[in-house]
């Protein structure tokens, strides 16, 4: 059987992704090959990041390119610790 991702999963991928891209950000193309998504739930969930500042978006020249904030760092950082204690007590995310 496919084990498939959570919302949360997926966020956490995805601003993983772009933490891991530096401060020169990471664009569409890379996203959507890194993060495993259709380019339509990327865009669901790209709006869902800018929007609660987990995420930046800057246009240049046309195309768009993605940096984590500090908000969305910290977000990664209580997930790993969320994720550890749900480990611990066997449980799956």
């Amino acid at each position: 059987m496919v084990a498939y991702r959570t919302s949360m999963q997926i966020v956490r991928d995805l601003l993983t992704v772009t933490e891991e891209s530096g401060m020169n950000g990471i664009n569409v193309t890379s996203l959507l090959t890194k993060a495993n998504l259709s380019h339509s739930r990327l865009s669901k969930f790209i709006d869902n990041l800018t929007g609660a500042g987990l995420m930046n978006k800057i246009e240049y020249d046309g195309k768009n390119t993605f940096v984590i904030t500090s908000k969305g760092k910290q977000y990664l950082e209580t997930y790993e610790r969320f994720q550890n204690l749900a480990d611990s007590f066997g449980l799956e995310l």
